[in-house]
């Protein structure tokens, strides 16, 4: 039987960062070995797809690029991201609205946004230089037995499938057959919208803005990416809509989409100019009802999917990341999936995850509301973070990640 310390199911965003994090943080004894269903390309391949569209991209927190900072990524990371100097929060309609910069907290950058095929691709060569991660592509973790120290594994693809892990982690998405497979229980709250996302071009540089724009059929995302070629002006789109209306616009041809999403937005860009390839998701929070047992830890969309506003469901996925590492490099090889150890991470990450999941759950909603009384609430709040500058830092420091990393040092639990 093939003996392991960690063994970890999935090998997306999540699960490479995490293997990473442990290479950084554990004893160079430590045997771990990432599972991921689908042959990994190459890390010196090029992405493929169209430089200047046709990518998802990822908002990553000020948090998240130092955390990329401590495991040696994010230097080979940041050339393709793009800085988030400041962030405008606006009501259609209504007079509240806030502008929150960098420069006032003295940072370089409030967050960063980065499509996804150069994230995959600076992960993948972090992953492969730093040489102490088994690597198995393709191949799956396709049964679990409960042991006396971790758990035995089925590992589909591999030469020997019979393996014991002293902690499995489970990253292998919101759809986790390996967690269904362990009989853990998901909640779901459908919010009946969808969204639409895509790579949209406009006359006006961005300037580093991110823009935040809460609309009667939910909340109008443009964050700001690089260039792909000179003089060229874009952003990521984060379009929610009823599902319906998405598909429509999904579907319809450039120019009765940039109409419409010119109407939604306004002309703080100027005009709208082109789009990629347009894709809509349905939108739905998912948690587990479980995140650990005995040898047993799930993470990223597998524990818990959220409403993409504010773009924080990875960035918590990469706190947990950090939070699970610092307990286990304290508890030492023998604790790996000791439940004590893993309750532990649980209980010191917890708080975070419910504030997190709460406020991208009620923020939606609170926007949506037609309530005159409260429309007038939401609108003073909005301006009066601009007034209240001890509360305005407060909001900015959880939104940013910094609240629950701390500022300094190293994260622990």
């Amino acid at each position: 039987m093939q003996e392991r310390d960690i063994v970890i199911a999935g090998g997306g965003m999540v699960g490479v960062s995490l293997a990473l994090q442990l290479a950084a943080s554990l004893p160079a004894a430590a045997r771990i070995t990432l599972v991921e269903g689908f042959a990994l390309p190459a890390s010196d391949a090029e992405p493929q797809y169209h430089p200047s569209f046709d990518a998802r991209s990822t908002a990553l927190s000020f948090s998240s690029r130092d955390i990329y900072r401590r495991m040696g990524v994010w230097r080979a990371l940041e050339q393709w991201a793009c800085p988030i100097d400041s962030i405008h929060v606006s009501h259609r309609g209504h007079f509240g609205s806030t502008l929150m910069r960098a420069a006032d907290y003295d940072w370089p950058a409030l967050g960063y946004v980065v499509e996804n095929p150069w994230l995959g691709k600076a992960l993948l060569g972090a992953l492969r230089r730093q040489g102490r991660v088994e690597v198995l592509s393709p191949a799956r973790v396709t049964g679990v037995v409960p042991a006396a120290a971790g758990a035995e594994l089925e590992v589909e693809g591999a030469a020997d499938p019979h393996w014991r892990a002293g902690l499995l982690v489970v990253a292998d998405g919101a759809g986790s057959t390996l967690r269904d497979s362990l009989g853990v229980t998901v909640r779901e709250k459908v919010y009946g919208q969808s969204a639409l996302i895509a790579n949209v071009s406009f006359a006006r540089p961005h300037d580093g803005r991110a823009y935040e724009r809460f609309t009667a059929s939910g909340p109008l995302a443009l964050l700001p990416l690089l260039p792909s070629r000179p003089g060229e002006c874009r952003s990521a789109l984060v379009w929610t809509l009823p599902p319906e209306r998405a598909a429509a616009l999904a579907g319809c041809a450039q120019e009765e989409f940039l109409e419409a999403l010119q109407a939604g937005f306004g002309y703080r860009l100027g005009r709208f100019l082109q789009t990629g390839e347009r894709h809509c998701y349905p939108l739905v929070l998912r948690e587990s009802c479980e995140q650990l047992r005995r040898g047993v830890v799930v993470m990223g969309n597998a524990a818990h999917t959220l409403h993409p506003v504010a773009g924080q469901g990875f960035n918590l996925a990469l706190r947990d990341v950090a939070r699970l590492v610092a307990t286990l490099a304290d508890a030492g090889s023998a604790g790996y999936g000791d439940l004590a150890v893993l309750q532990r991470y649980h209980r010191a990450q917890r708080q975070d995850q419910r504030r997190t999941i709460g406020a991208s759950d009620r923020l939606p909603e609170l926007f949506m509301r037609r309530d005159p009384l409260l429309g007038l609430a939401r609108d003073l709040a909005l301006s009066g973070l601009d007034v209240a500058s001890p509360l305005k830092r407060e909001f900015v420091r959880h939104a940013a990640g910094v609240a629950a990393l701390g500022e300094v040092g190293d994260y622990r639990a």
